[in-house]
């Protein structure tokens, strides 16, 4: 239950900013630049590695180049990924995404490990920014009106925090989504994504490879200083309690079920005891916002890492909501709840476009039932014959923009129509 706030003094911060992932840090980033009073909170002392949020599409490039952010990733050798390919198992490709067709300065993706996107995040942060770690939030303040107006910190002796706004950005358990009154569903996929990490000098294109298998899915990137991430499906409780010997006999039988792998053959099996296990969720909130606070990043959506759009998604967030904040006067609360449902009415909207085309292609790419398996193989098949549809998935894909497909273009896909629009649709900037 949250903390009853009977003080009307000053603020501490215009924007207090709870979780310092890539929505935090992006909200952060993008509200200094516009010179405003920001605290940022972080529970965790240290950024635990994990394989997520690898992959930053091509809007996401423009939004970091504008807050000075790419030039360090960069610098620090990030590796551009020019396609995102559907792949057989034995590596033949049933349908391409070509960023380099896009209308935008940077026509690729950018690769680098989560905790050097975070840093480089960071180190982009104004003087206007103030950051704490190791600082749990276990409550919100709220005035007799139910308005949010600030953070409890620490237990029943923690410190209270007073600020115009606050920003939820804990993640997908969101403890301050519920103590506002806000909902959310995450739901659990029916697998899971094995993580690897391979070192050395190995054999792989500078392209997002997603391979299409009776398994389920696998994917393949580079990752700067001669790495690859590869993740397989695998179901919720498949390696359960493995031992050495098993989990050499899993490798050898995924070697023989996807054969494009081969040459990683031996770094798969030296890679096993670093394997990570991740599980896999999608939701959406329906409501982003309440007065004097508002959800960003995975707080309010999650979907499938396949299609690389969650970390985007929250660099959106931030992006849109930063703007809105800075044109309005923090102590005018009907201006700040003015500019709050305005940053809901457009992310609500783009956060649904994104979680169905996300969710549309985890069910194409990650189905094992034999039915799933060739509609999702005719369906990418059908989309790679039409160049408009080929363009129009890509441009989705990229964060530049949302078109999303109509009933007829599912026909197209299906063979069913033939695609009567032979020139592809153009993005304009």
């Amino acid at each position: 239950m949250s903390v009853r706030d009977e003080t009307a003094g000053p603020v501490d911060a215009d924007v207090v900013i709870c979780g310092a992932g890539v929505a935090g840090l992006a909200a952060a980033c993008a509200l200094g630049r516009f010179g405003l009073d920001v605290l940022l909170l972080e529970k965790q002392r240290r950024q635990p590695p994990v394989a997520k949020g690898e992959v930053l599409q091509p809007g996401s490039l423009n939004t970091l180049h504008g807050w000075g952010v790419l030039p360090a990733l960069e610098a620090r050798r990030a590796v551009r990924l020019k396609r995102l390919v559907a792949r057989r198992a034995d590596g033949s490709e049933l349908l391409t995404m070509d960023f380099g067709r896009l209308d935008t300065d940077r026509p690729w993706m950018l690769s680098h490990d989560y905790a050097t996107i975070l840093e480089c995040l960071g180190d982009s942060l104004s003087g206007t920014v103030r950051s704490e770690r190791g600082v749990l939030v276990d409550d919100l303040l709220m005035g007799d009106d139910g308005r949010v107006t600030g953070v409890r910190t620490g237990g029943g002796s923690g410190r209270d925090i007073r600020a115009r706004v606050v920003l939820a950005a804990d993640g997908r358990s969101s403890r301050l989504r519920r103590l506002s009154g806000m909902t959310a569903d995450p739901v659990a996929y029916g697998h899971r994504l094995l993580s690897f990490e391979l070192s050395g000098t190995l054999p792989v294109a500078e392209e997002v490879s997603s391979y299409v298998t009776d398994r389920g899915l696998v994917m393949v990137y580079p990752l700067p200083d001669e790495r690859i991430r590869v993740y397989v499906q695998v179901a919720a409780d498949e390696l359960r309690k493995a031992d050495r010997a098993r989990l050499q006999q899993w490798c050898e039988a995924l070697l023989v079920d996807v054969p494009a792998l081969g040459p990683l053959a031996t770094a798969l099996k030296e890679g096993l005891g670093s394997r990570q296990l991740l599980p896999v969720f999608q939701f959406r909130a329906p409501s982003l916002v309440r007065p004097g606070i508002a959800l960003i990043g995975e707080a309010a959506h999650g979907v499938h890492p396949l299609a690389a759009q969650g970390m985007n998604t929250a660099i959106g967030d931030a992006a849109s909501l930063a703007p809105r904040l800075a044109e309005v006067d923090l102590a005018d609360r009907t201006a700040v709840d003015g500019a709050l449902r305005a940053y809901e009415t457009e992310r609500l909207e783009r956060i649904k476009d994104i979680h169905g085309m996300s969710h549309n292609a985890a069910r194409m790419m990650t189905s094992t039932s034999r039915g799933g398996r060739v509609l999702g193989r005719c369906l990418l098949r059908g989309t790679a014959r039409s160049g408009r549809l080929s363009y129009l998935t890509t441009y989705n894909m990229s964060g530049l923009g949302m078109r999303p497909l109509g009933a007829l273009d599912r026909l197209v896909q299906l063979g069913v129509l033939p695609d009567r629009v032979a020139r592809p649709l153009v993005a304009t900037r």
